[in-house]
């Protein structure tokens, strides 16, 4: 256990200490493999309860300790509590590991701390938006603006959603038949050849381009745009809906912003064997002439908080903050004033984001249709579960395993 303890602090290490992303720091940290899925699930794990251990740690603790020590007693607590440990060999280990490290003076903290922890129940606060903070792990800005915009019933059902799928798109072969042949379970969706499955473990049948990875809500959204002869994903990468629509569309092009993100594009299409597109470095906060009046579909799968998201990276709770969110509403403003003239006559523009909250989705609609007379909402709804508010579609983490919205709007003139 010491071992997948040490591998797991240093990859959390590198996001707390040096912001890295974390599937990143995961990526660039050599783990031995025999321990890659347990210290996988304990950085995951301690991001994603960051916020309640660290009031934990607050609480136990007279004295803040440094962060080698506190990313330490994290992994513990997150060990014990939620990954049902045996208190003891974590405790053991903990110390164990604290020695090692150079640090044998605080040893005694730390295991006083952890058994403290064992022992002890933690009190929540008994405000109401922070104890939702707290018992949900989730930002105070991000739990106020839930509450604002669905709610405290919805808000909280919300926070405490969970999703234990894994979204499987076939493209080489028989999904029923594949998942069946290897006895893993799973799902059918309403999405032809999508489904949700546990315990897959990828094989090079990925790297085949037999089957790929695509978040359900973003499969929906695919589902709902158009079919048309051209398409312009503006915030494309890493290339997921691209991949997706370009079974519907002659031909696509996939913009991002930086070279590295427009290599992944390049690197999955080459990967699933799709030849229809092109990736473009574009920056779309500029107008870009050659665009103008060209594309019968323009996606805008913009730049977002990722609220609806966060599950799956939980590096984003201690990352994104509510400066970040003006900011980006303020940005995909920008965005959205340059890509509504790439859209022909009689085209159509979506709109989606994998957040959500009101202010990056419906109320940006709102603002852009009362400002552009040229384009009319286009009602839409979706097969797989989701809330409709006023003709668009909002994915909530509860319904539908994560947060995503979707608009179509029509270029009349």
């Amino acid at each position: 256990m010491i071992n997948s303890f040490y591998d797991s602090y240093q990859i959390l290490s590198k996001v707390y200490k040096e912001g890295a992303f974390l599937k990143q720091a995961l990526s660039n940290t050599i783990i031995e493999e025999k321990n890659r899925p347990f210290v996988t699930k304990i950085v995951y794990g301690v991001l994603d309860k960051d916020i309640e251990l660290e009031y934990c740690i607050k609480e136990l603790t007279d004295k803040s300790p440094k962060p080698v020590i506190k990313i330490i007693l994290k992994i513990a607590m997150y060990a014990i509590k939620w990954l049902q440990k045996k208190p003891y060999a974590v405790i053991d280990n903990s110390v164990e590991l604290v020695k090692k490290m150079g640090k044998k003076g605080v040893s005694g903290f730390v295991n006083a701390t952890l058994r403290r922890f064992c022992k002890e129940e933690v009190s929540f606060p008994t405000d109401f938006l922070q104890n939702l903070s707290i018992k949900h792990s989730f930002p105070l800005f991000y739990v106020k603006e839930l509450v604002k915009d669905y709610g405290k019933d919805l808000a909280e059902k919300i926070l405490s959603a969970e999703n234990v799928y894994t979204t499987v798109c076939f493209y080489g072969c028989d999904g029923e038949e594949y998942l069946t042949s290897r006895k893993i379970e799973h799902q059918k969706t309403p999405f032809d050849n999508v489904y949700l499955t546990k315990n897959f473990i990828r094989d090079n049948n990925y790297d085949k381009g037999l089957y790929t990875f695509q978040n359900i809500c973003s499969v929906a959204i695919c589902d709902i745009v158009n079919r048309g002869k051209n398409l312009l994903d503006t915030c494309a990468a890493p290339g997921g809906k691209s991949i997706n629509l370009s079974r519907k569309f002659e031909s696509v092009i996939s913009c991002d912003l930086h070279e590295h993100r427009v290599n992944l594009i390049e690197k999955y299409a080459k990967r699933m064997n799709i030849t229809n597109i092109t990736p473009k470095i574009q920056d779309m906060t500029e107008l870009h002439e050659e665009f103008i009046d060209k594309f019968d579909v323009v996606l805008c799968d913009s730049p977002c908080t990722g609220s609806g998201v966060f599950s799956e990276n939980p590096d984003m709770k201690i990352n994104k903050g509510e400066e970040n969110l003006n900011d980006l509403v303020l940005l995909q403003q920008k965005i959205l004033k340059n890509i509504k003239k790439y859209v022909k006559i009689g085209g159509y523009l979506y709109y989606s984001t994998c957040s959500l909250f009101k202010r990056e989705n419906i109320y940006q609609v709102e603002k852009f249709l009362k400002e552009n007379s040229d384009f009319e909402l286009v009602p839409i709804e979706s097969k797989w579960q989701s809330l409709n508010e006023n003709g668009t579609v909002q994915f909530l983490p509860n319904l539908s395993t994560a947060g995503f919205f979707v608009a179509c709007l029509r270029r009349k003139s």
